[in-house]
């Protein structure tokens, strides 16, 4: 980092200071120089990541287009108006052309932004020279005298030697594969028509505030490998594993004796799943150096991904006796004592690690399982809003944040951290589960159905605890079919749960399977421990009773439920419960003269399912939306 951006970094929050940096960018872009201005850009967003202009720029000074389309659709989600990120977007195919933008304002747009103006809004010149400078007029040219030419062989030479000939069928390509958006980064949300396959890397977007060291030591290499050394960790660092074994390959002959190449290789190997050559390649640097602690921590670890099983004790020890200062091992071990469940051993390993590797994300994230594991959550919360603070591109770490914030029923935060977490780790599906919980509990029920959808088609088994949240979000979208299958599922995994039940009664009412509906209703009635829960099931009993033409119970029930407390419902349950009962029980006739009292019998339902105000959900999160088949 050059003095000057270091000066910036130290004053991101003074006014005066970004104008200076945002003027430095500005001035880099129009000389060419895209990688300074994309560097200082970069710090202005780090400090205020909501300035739609500085967006805009940024979109100007990088060269992929699929970065080029995120930048803008920023820059238009924080100001909905901005016609120079409509016509960037418009220009790259993002967005749909719109005749009612309006030109720039501005007579000479500079050089950068004239490549945004869509070609109708380019003043037009004139002319014979203008019409001869258009290379569609030159190549229109040569193409007519070319054309020409090729008339005069065909029909001169070619064409009466032949006589009849017989075309050749052709072959007309279909359409471009079209992709679908995917959710951008942390706090952000996709425009339908982004044209790319897959999320920008969150490295594009978010600066990471923890680099760890990237190779354990830095061993003196010879002269005729440092070369090769300096292309090998380029590759390391961009996580190209098969050109870094490549060239540490290359540099074996060259330094026989260096136990690192060997231990390095055997990393990569590990990086790529490959436990069995990543084992042989640190037997290899053992052999060569049985001093070399973190060969035994590789053997420690890739012996934990082939056999969960397996006890590394052993070989963690031999590590730290190698070398006491390597962090990483201590790490390692207080993440196997975790997994143990040997939460209290843990801590005394990650106070030597965190002394060894100050500010490591992975340090708080393991801190923070530790916690986990002994149900502190204040603390669990403490550490993995640390590892967050540290590395806002560790994925982990925004994984178990969604499942703290859904602990805690902040569901807003716990489906932001999830949404995120799924875009990069698409193929967890419990992530996926989790995702659509949170959905379902902010009242985004298509959200919530798609978010399960995807976690099924990746694990159709692991998702049935989730599937409750589908059925429900299905009950309140009023697709009661759908509705029907989940719930039934989720009653069979939680028998003993009142919200499955529910929400199953409330499915079986919409496709008129009464009598089904009526057996949830009575099974409720043992599970209701709350008064809420207990307004619920006698509102749900009572319609459901009237639905089979059980109209003594539909009164009684509907009776018990005026008689609880308002608070534990809704004024639309409580208002429908005194309209009801007023159609089922007509007031008593009493005769003059003292004769005799006659009550007449229960008036038949009228009442047709769906027809009822929509009951809001209760406080105890049990749904209890209105069917409306």
């Amino acid at each position: 980092m050059t003095g000057e951006l270091k000066e910036h970094f130290n004053e991101p929050s003074n006014e005066q200071n970004n104008d200076t940096i945002f003027q430095d960018a500005v001035n880099a872009l129009r000389r060419g120089d895209k990688p300074r201005a994309k560097e200082l850009l970069t710090l202005l967003l780090k400090s205020d990541q909501n300035n739609p202009t500085y967006w805009i720029w940024l979109s100007a000074s990088v060269d992929a287009t699929k970065e080029r389309i995120y930048c803008l659709q920023t820059a238009l989600k924080l100001d909905p108006e901005n016609s120079i990120a409509k016509r960037g977007l418009i220009l790259l195919g993002a967005l749909t052309p719109d005749e009612t933008i309006q030109p720039f304002p501005m007579n000479r747009p500079r050089a950068w932004e004239e490549k945004l103006l869509l070609a109708h809004e380019k003043p037009k010149e004139r002319g014979v020279r203008v019409a001869l400078r258009s290379p569609v007029v030159r190549l229109g040219g040569l193409a007519a005298i070319g054309i020409g030419m090729c008339a005069i062989i065909y029909f001169g030479v070619i064409l009466p030697r032949l006589g009849t000939a017989e075309l050749a069928p052709t072959n007309t390509p279909g359409p471009s594969p079209t992709f679908t958006a995917t959710p951008t980064i942390f706090g952000a949300t996709a425009i339908p028509t982004q044209v790319f396959s897959g999320p920008t890397p969150l490295s594009a977007f978010l600066n990471a505030t923890y680099t760890p060291t990237a190779l354990y030591v830095n061993t003196p290499r010879s002269a005729g490998a440092v070369d090769q050394f300096r292309i090998a960790k380029e590759a390391y660092d961009n996580k190209e594993w098969d050109v870094f074994i490549e060239n540490m390959l290359l540099l074996r002959p060259v330094e026989p004796e260096s136990a690192d190449i060997p231990y390095y290789i055997g990393e990569a190997y590990r990086f790529q799943d490959d436990t069995t050559r990543a084992a042989s390649y640190y037997r290899e640097a053992i052999d060569l150096n049985p001093n070399f602690g973190p060969a035994y921590l590789g053997l420690a670890r890739v012996s934990l991904m082939s056999n969960p099983d397996f006890n590394p004790t052993k070989l963690f020890n031999q590590a730290i006796e190698s070398d006491p200062n390597f962090g990483e091992t201590y790490l390692e071990r207080a993440r196997w004592l975790i997994a143990r469940g040997d939460y209290a051993d843990s801590f005394e390993d990650l106070e030597l690690a965190e002394k060894l590797l100050p500010g490591s994300p992975e340090v708080y994230l393991a801190y923070a399982y530790a916690y986990l594991g002994e149900d502190d959550e204040d603390k669990t919360l403490e550490y993995a809003q640390k590892a967050y603070e540290a590395d806002v591109l560790n994925l982990p770490t925004y994984k178990l944040l969604g499942d703290l914030y859904i602990d805690r029923e902040d569901y807003a935060n716990a489906a932001e951290a999830l949404r995120l977490y799924t875009t990069y780790e698409a193929e967890d599906a419990t992530g996926f589960g989790k995702l659509g919980q949170a959905y379902f509990y902010l009242g985004e029920y298509q959200n919530a159905v798609a978010a399960i959808d995807s976690g099924e088609a990746l694990n159709r088994n692991g998702m049935k605890k989730y599937l409750i949240y589908r059925g429900l979000s299905h009950v309140e979208l009023g697709n009661f079919q759908e509705a029907e299958g989940d719930l039934n599922t989720a009653v069979e995994e939680e028998p003993e749960s009142f919200e499955a039940r529910l929400g199953y009664a409330q499915a079986l009412y919409g496709v008129k399977k009464y009598g089904s509906a009526f057996l949830q209703a009575e099974s409720m009635r043992s599970l209701a421990d709350t008064d809420e829960e207990k307004a619920l099931e006698l509102f749900w009993r009572a319609r459901i009773q009237e639905q089979r033409n059980d109209i003594r119970d539909a009164i009684k029930s509907w009776q018990d439920l005026l008689k609880l407390d308002e608070d534990v419902m809704t004024p639309e349950m409580r208002a429908e419960a005194t309209a009801r009962l007023k159609v089922l029980v007509p007031p008593t006739n009493t005769p003059k003269g003292g004769g005799s009292t006659s009550t007449p019998k229960p008036a038949t339902p009228t009442q047709k399912p769906g027809t009822t105000p929509t009951v809001s959900r209760t406080p105890t999160k049990t749904p209890s939306a209105t069917p409306k088949p």
